[in-house]
């Protein structure tokens, strides 16, 4: 008994005492009319002879109407060749199995799930069908769920890429703690330089460590009162082991139903040690060979190094503070603003292939990677500038000929119409904005197409029309 039911796909009823007796042909026609949400008696031809329609949309697109056709001729093309398979399977001992297949309709494609079985007799078959649009309809919400899903995945990972880049980046020693146990869980870069430990040694050791033993008293209440109340007072102590005086600031919240405290550490007095690690820093980007330039939020320069200060041909670094970037970065009103808008969205941009302009007139090719940090109750730039003229020589990036300047195109002048001298423009900008996403977001079409606000399949036709589809290896 075991061997046949693990060997056979379907399984009868195995007793016949309890097997219904012989069937009226009224409850034979009833029984399969409640089987499906359709079904058709049929002729061996295939012609259909009678139908019932148990869900009453389906009479509403006329499949009750359909006595007298061809039960293949109400389907669409794809579908005849399963029709045919179907109407041919029915008489043979094989099992019969469910097929789907599509009626065209007034109101849009009606998909159904067919049986056809034999009646008993070589003339008569019944297809027996069930409406799979609901479940179509359910399938579609699932997709569009599953895409919801994945777009606020993706938003939370950016959402944490920036919360780690702000965290790494704060100049204020920040740590986060576990509020039920006191041990601290993450510290930022500030907060091992200012502790004088290693992240190993720092995570997951009681938060009391940090200060002075004769303090630690006074650390615990100031987290309990933090705990308690948003405006609790900074609390003045002094680090353990080390002469130095810190103000230490607790705020609690909470992450995944678990509350935490963001202890933020401020030195009353300046380290010495951090005073001469900046100054090391300070000359370490002095002598390096790529350039570097720092600006505020609207890219005035406040400082840059001697390389930056000789790659745009100008006699000192104090001929440089106080203009602005553009002045000798990017091509004008295209690459500078869309490197400041990635920054602004992303917080850094890496390897971005561009153009410096020197005061003498050179041109340089340039790759530029830059971040956002805080400066005061503002913001900076800060860019850092290698020049690639030999390599991009080497491999051209671009394979035929456009203008690349305005005074290329002004060049038109007189040789082609206002209007071509415009469309030729328009053209330029669209496929260096389309080039300059493509390189921001390391040639993923989908991000590209969010960075530049048009759809996948608006940028997918101006990637053919500009001749750019195989500057990108996926679409990510």
């Amino acid at each position: 008994m075991d061997k046949t039911i693990a060997s056979s796909p379907h399984l009868a009823f195995a007793r016949p005492d309890a097997a219904p007796g012989a069937l009226s042909a009224r409850v034979a026609a009833s029984l399969l009319a409640a089987v499906g949400d359709v079904a058709f008696i049929l002729a061996a031809d295939g012609r259909i002879l009678d139908v019932a329609v148990s869900q009453g949309d389906l009479a509403n697109h006329g499949f009750a109407g359909w006595v007298g056709e061809r039960w293949m001729d109400t389907m669409t093309v794809e579908s005849r060749p399963k029709a045919a398979e179907m109407l041919a399977a029915a008489g043979s001992p094989e099992p019969a199995r469910w097929r789907q297949v599509t009626h065209p309709a007034a109101g849009g494609d009606v998909p159904v799930r067919y049986l056809v079985m034999s009646l008993g007799t070589p003339d008569r078959l019944v297809a027996i069908g069930r409406d799979l649009r609901g479940a179509a309809a359910t399938q579609q919400r699932l997709l569009q769920t599953q895409q919801a899903l994945e777009r606020d995945y993706i938003r939370l990972r950016q959402a944490e890429t920036r919360y780690r880049m702000l965290f790494d980046m704060a100049s204020d020693a920040i740590l986060v703690v576990d509020a039920g146990s006191r041990r601290i869980r993450e510290a930022n870069p500030a907060a091992l330089r200012l502790l004088d430990a290693a992240a190993d040694t720092l995570v997951g050791a009681p938060v009391s460590t940090i200060v002075d033993p004769h303090d630690r008293d006074d650390l615990v209440a100031h987290l309990g009162a933090a705990e308690a109340a948003d405006d609790v007072a900074p609390v003045a102590l002094r680090l353990n082991d080390r002469a130095v005086d810190v103000r230490i600031d607790a705020k609690l919240f909470r992450q995944a139903r678990s509350p935490s405290l963001i202890v933020r550490i401020e030195a009353v007095e300046p380290v010495v040690g951090a005073r001469r690690h900046e100054a090391t820093l300070g000359d370490v980007v002095e002598r390096m060979p790529d350039s570097f330039v720092l600006v505020d939020r609207d890219l005035v320069v406040l400082t840059a190094n001697a390389a930056f200060v000789e790659l745009t041909e100008m006699p000192s670094i104090e001929r440089l503070i106080g203009a602005r970037l553009g002045a000798w970065l990017g091509r004008p009103g295209i690459d500078l603003e869309l490197i400041v808008a990635q920054l602004r969205e992303h917080g850094s941009v890496r390897n971005v292939a561009t153009i410096l302009r020197g005061a003498a007139g050179a041109q340089a090719e340039i790759e530029v990677s830059g971040v956002v940090a805080p400066m005061g109750g503002s913001e900076c730039f800060g860019f850092t500038i290698r020049h690639v003229g030999r390599r991009l020589r080497q491999v051209p990036l671009v394979a035929h000929d456009t203008p690349r300047s305005v005074e290329q195109l002004t060049e038109l002048v007189g040789r082609m119409s206002l209007k071509e001298i415009v469309r030729e423009s328009t053209d330029l900008i669209e496929r260096l904005c389309i080039e300059a996403a493509l390189a921001y977001t390391s040639d993923n079409r989908a991000s590209a197409a969010e960075v530049l606000g048009v759809s996948r399949q608006s940028l997918y036709s101006k990637l053919h029309r500009h001749g750019l589809g195989n500057l990108v290896s996926g679409d990510g």
